[in-house]
């Protein structure tokens, strides 16, 4: 969960609890990473894993990102601010590897893309980590078991957050394919790569985990379950927005970030101002607008990732819920 939500508290609380919990490398720079593993490691003796955002070779029109800047100047203003200048970025990507390479994480997952068989294979053996990929459709999981990664998330449409596609069709609202978790599964098993799954998409409580793991994933993987634990670097306005119920459901947008991501359904999520599909540029142009909204407490602005279980978020310590599924799993 970049860009907040993911502590180093939290994660060591989720190993505690019998969990393996990831760092979030998404938006840091690469000294904010390696920052973040040493306050961990002094946390916490358990395995973690880390999660890397692959940049996208899709480059945004500058003429739609213009147009859409124009349409949010007059929102800007009533906020204070103006919106960012777009440009589109790699996330720091080699020196976050150079950082995680140094490290021995238990697992290195990589989002939006599949990492390259060179950098699978200089994770493995830098770290002797599991090299992990998420996938959204059958396609995405061969090229990812090509490229040699140990493993593969399965993200379901259920997903709150940023979808992993690899390629953002502009003309669908989720960038490609949506797949709902349980029969992107059953699609991913029939392709038979023989890697394990980790299921991911909606998924909040006992009977979820089990239901998956019945299906035939390995392991499950939750996200939007844990916003409103105390060491979640989530913010006022997320929880507000979470735990007051404050809107009916989630839906796809890119108005945020310009890439499909599930959020609460707030009036900017429904996508007045037709954002182009442009990531990051979308993400840099927004994010005055979106911090001035979360400071000031308006639901109405600001993006509030989620996933379609998000009525179930609970305000509990992460050790005692990461128990509390286990022991509802029966494990």
């Amino acid at each position: 969960m970049a860009g907040g939500p993911t502590t180093p508290e939290l994660v060591a609380a989720v190993g505690a609890g019998g969990g393996l919990g990831f760092l979030a490398a998404g938006y840091l720079s690469a000294e904010a990473v390696a920052e973040q593993i040493g306050q961990l490691l002094a946390r916490s003796s358990a395995p973690y894993g880390i999660n890397l955002f692959l940049p996208s070779s899709q480059r945004g029109d500058p003429t739609a990102l213009a147009a859409y800047a124009e349409r949010l100047t007059p929102l800007a203003a009533t906020l204070g601010v103006t919106p960012g200048a777009p440009r589109w970025e790699d996330d720091a990507i080699a020196a976050k590897l150079d950082v995680v390479c140094a490290q021995r994480p238990a697992v290195v997952s990589f989002t939006f893309a599949a990492p390259s068989p060179e950098v699978v294979t200089r994770v493995n053996e830098a770290t002797g980590a599991l090299v992990a990929a998420t996938v959204t459709t059958p396609e995405e999981a061969r090229a990812a078991a090509a490229a040699g990664v140990g493993a593969l998330v399965v993200q379901g449409i259920e997903a709150g957050g940023h979808r992993g596609v690899f390629a953002d069709d502009p003309d669908r609202p989720e960038g490609g394919d949506a797949y709902p978790l349980l029969d992107l599964l059953r699609a991913v098993r029939a392709a038979d790569l023989g890697l394990p799954l980790v299921a991911t998409g909606g998924l909040m409580d006992g009977a979820g985990i089990r239901q998956v793991l019945d299906a035939g994933a390995a392991a499950a993987q939750l996200g939007t379950a844990f916003l409103c634990c105390p060491e979640a670097g989530t913010s006022a306005a997320h929880r507000r927005a979470l735990q007051t119920r404050a809107f009916d459901g989630t839906r796809m947008t890119r108005a945020f970030t310009g890439r499909p991501a599930r959020g609460l359904d707030n009036a900017l999520a429904r996508d007045p101002f037709h954002a182009p599909a442009a990531y990051p540029e979308v993400h840099h142009l927004t994010r005055p607008l979106r911090a001035a909204a979360a400071a000031a407490g308006d639901l109405q602005a600001a993006h509030f990732w989620a996933g379609t279980g998000w009525h179930a978020v609970r305000e509990e310590p992460a050790r005692a819920l990461t128990t509390r599924l286990l022991r509802d799993v029966g494990m």
